[in-house]
């Protein structure tokens, strides 16, 4: 990691910090399969279509077991809010199915307890489980060293210039996880989401009022 880099980044993160605070790190729900089932859920939709749909399968069936033995057409329609839900239903289904085979039980709290990359890696095992939501699990439920990459993250660290033009989601994890100290995960985060969607839009930037303007490689590029 070049030591340009580094400064441009401990140059950015008191404006993040100034701008939205510095949130301290709290469980999203009560258990880490909780999450990745509402990880699921939120691939393609928004967050209220998330939420609505994860409230609804829960109140619909109330136990994972009762998720598990249900007609996939029923959990389909309970997933309806969220969208793809002829996709994410049987995939609830299965990834439940498979935890309980391989532990004995619903629940996937030995995470917790594994070396980071062995528990990225058995989440990555799962059909339908990718890098970010490989992250969001491990960052939100288990207080992990993991940043997660959505697409306001992407296109912020683009722009800024943290990771090299052309670098897929994917492998931005990696390289933003080796840049950014494992302690500040969390709050990087969470602080480029809030930015990435109050300033930082991908259709319309606020270039004049960002605060992070002086550091940005792609208004650079622009007033160049």
């Amino acid at each position: 990691m070049s030591g340009a880099l580094r400064e441009k980044l401990q140059a950015i993160q008191p404006e993040l910090a100034k701008a939205y605070g510095r949130p301290r790190w709290q469980a999203k729900r009560a258990s880490g399969l909780e999450e990745l089932v509402s990880c699921i859920l939120s691939q393609s939709t928004t967050d209220l279509n998330r939420d609505r749909a994860y409230d609804n399968l829960r109140a619909r069936f109330p136990t994972w077991q009762e998720v598990v033995d249900a007609p996939a057409a029923a959990v389909i329609e309970a997933v309806r809010s969220a969208g793809l839900a002829n996709q994410k239903g049987p995939r609830i289904q299965a990834l439940l199915r498979h935890v309980h085979q391989e532990r004995g039980e619903y629940d996937i709290e030995f995470l917790g307890d594994l070396p980071l990359e062995e528990a990225r890696e058995w989440l990555l095992s799962l059909v339908g489980v990718g890098p970010k939501t490989a992250a969001i699990v491990l960052c939100f439920s288990f207080n992990r060293a993991a940043l997660p990459v959505d697409t306001h993250v992407h296109r912020v660290a683009l722009r800024l210039g943290l990771i090299p033009a052309k670098t897929s989601a994917d492998r931005a994890h990696g390289l933003l996880e080796e840049l950014v100290d494992a302690a500040d995960h969390y709050a990087f985060h969470l602080q480029l989401i809030r930015h990435g969607r109050e300033v930082c839009s991908a259709r319309s930037p606020q270039c004049t009022v960002c605060t992070l303007r002086e550091h940005c490689d792609y208004l650079a590029a622009l007033e160049a």
